[in-house]
């Protein structure tokens, strides 16, 4: 499903509070009870939501990611705008690293017209994305591929990015808390994307409405070794504080 604003903010309040009636969505989104109830079944069909007697909770933890193909359904009007605004900073003739997630797969979509890019992944949708750009070099880490959404993980994935320095890393991330941690779920994966970061010039942060205020297990990085961030909404509380305090700058990819 491709979610509409209201509902992204109807997710926003349930991952910041665990859980809430109806009655307590209702009122803070100003509509009706139809209209939640009628929400928070189309976000509960799409396993974003799980419902209880009189309200919703998450449905996931801070030890496991949601599916792949149910993030790439999740705000993907909203990835899609980040993708095009990340693109239009990017500029031809340099070099990228762009990690796992579905944030970067769109991101690879939105530079198919890009040339002289030399881009390496641990991504393998990212590999076959960009690999229909004819002015793309693309080069593929090594590693164990992780099945369920084509991420290249593990120590070889490190050792082989170790090898490169880059001009600009896109990065995803699956939370960010409201220390202004950057986490993930999977230590193999950021142990990955931590020697990405250390292997850029710049690292460009993209991360949808949804990220804020998101719990995780693992720490991956923090605000501060982030040179921009590009969102789709304003960065709820504290984290315009928090940006301005990393230095980091932000660009919101409005409608």
């Amino acid at each position: 499903m491709n979610t509409n604003p209201r509902q992204i903010r109807l997710l926003d309040a349930v991952r910041a509070r665990g859980s809430m009636t109806v009655e307590q969505l209702a009122e803070m989104l100003g509509v009706t009870l139809q209209t939640v109830r009628r929400d928070v079944q189309r976000l509960a069909e799409a396993q974003l939501l799980a419902r209880f007697h009189g309200g919703v909770r998450m449905p996931g933890s801070t030890i496991e990611n949601i599916a792949h193909r149910q993030r790439e359904a999740l705000n993907a009007e909203g990835k899609a705008r980040i993708a095009r605004a990340v693109a239009a900073q990017v500029p031809n003739d340099c070099s990228l690293i762009l990690n796992i997630g579905t944030t970067t797969e769109a991101i690879a979509k939105a530079l198919l017209q890009h040339r002289g890019l030399r881009v390496i992944t641990n991504n393998l949708n990212v590999a076959t994305i960009l690999s229909a750009n004819p002015g793309c070099e693309v080069i593929v880490a090594g590693g164990a591929v992780r099945a369920r959404d084509l991420g290249i993980i593990g120590e070889a994935a490190v050792d082989f990015i170790r090898q490169f320095r880059v001009d600009i890393a896109l990065i995803g991330i699956s939370g960010i808390e409201s220390d202004g941690t950057l986490r993930d779920f999977d230590y193999r994966e950021v142990k990955v994307a931590q020697t990405i970061i250390r292997q850029a010039r710049e690292v460009w942060l993209a991360a949808d409405g949804s990220k804020f205020n998101r719990p995780a297990m693992v720490e991956l990085a923090t605000l501060s070794q982030i040179d921009r961030l590009f969102t789709d909404v304003v960065p709820p509380d504290p984290f315009p504080a928090l940006l301005a305090d990393a230095q980091v700058r932000w660009d919101t990819a409005r409608a």
